[in-house]
């Protein structure tokens, strides 16, 4: 009878144990975001976050029926602090190789086009050879400059790096740059479609490689494989019901 008595005991420990390791409902995803990056993600006249990014994290939420948590970040790449747990996913960010080694990302929320913007004819083009002597401005941090990092400047071009696309933008206005390596959504926002930008244009064929990516996706920790999978399986219904084509149709994306 004792033993019968330890094994219910035991039986029912194991299964309060078993109910503690059951996640509890999610009730709020926060994202980290740096609001510095039109048209993606900004901060309007009122203070309000905007921006392709944030429409769609605020879809994901709702799709979950979670709240949603913005946390204002000055460096997108701040993978330290989503470790300690200082925010739960970092929005907008694209998958390299050398970020997966710290992260994991879900599936792309769109995909991004990488181009050469200088001034027209010009005649540069994305290459080693076209570039050699040149000034080119990319983003400081970004994988755009990781890739002319490794790729172009040891072959004698020289890279430019800016904290804000503000700033770069209005170095290639003026001369002090030769040319940038941007996206093509940003810089068509922050340039070619003002008035500033009537002298400029894409320059050559878009630019494709590993380090740059293919898209933008959400980062998060390795082992959140629950919240992956829900935001993955989130962005899947958003697509099947028409509301991610309502969002991203306004942003002009360019489909590779």
């Amino acid at each position: 009878m004792a033993l019968i008595h330890l094994c219910v005991v035991f039986a029912l420990l194991l299964s309060v144990d078993a109910v503690a390791a059951i996640e509890p409902p999610r009730g709020e995803i926060r994202f980290a975001v740096v609001a510095q990056f039109p048209p993606f993600q900004s901060r309007n006249p009122q203070g309000q976050l905007v921006g392709l990014n944030i429409e769609l994290g605020n879809a994901l939420c709702q799709q979950l029926n979670v709240r949603c948590t913005w946390v204002d970040q000055v460096l997108a790449e701040n993978f330290p602090a989503l470790e300690a747990r200082q925010f739960d996913a970092i929005m907008g960010i694209a998958p390299t190789p050398e970020r997966r080694r710290w992260v994991s990302f879900t599936d792309n929320l769109y995909p991004f086009t990488t181009r050469l913007v200088a001034r027209k004819g010009s005649g540069l083009l994305p290459t080693p050879r076209s570039l050699r002597g040149k000034r080119v401005g990319v983003l400081l941090g970004s994988n755009r400059e990781a890739f002319v990092r490794s790729r172009w400047e040891r072959k004698g071009v020289i890279i430019k790096s800016f904290w804000l696309n503000d700033e770069l933008v209005r170095s290639l206005v003026a001369g002090d740059i030769d040319a940038t390596l941007q996206g093509s959504v940003e810089i068509r926002d922050l340039l070619l479609d003002t008035a500033a930008g009537d002298d400029f244009a894409f320059s050559g064929p878009a630019v494709s490689a590993e380090l740059l990516g293919n898209g933008v996706a959400i980062a998060l920790r390795k082992p959140d494989t629950t919240l992956r999978n829900e935001l993955n399986r989130a962005l899947e219904e958003l697509m099947q019901n028409g509301e991610y084509q309502r969002i991203v149709q306004p942003y002009r994306l360019e489909i590779p």
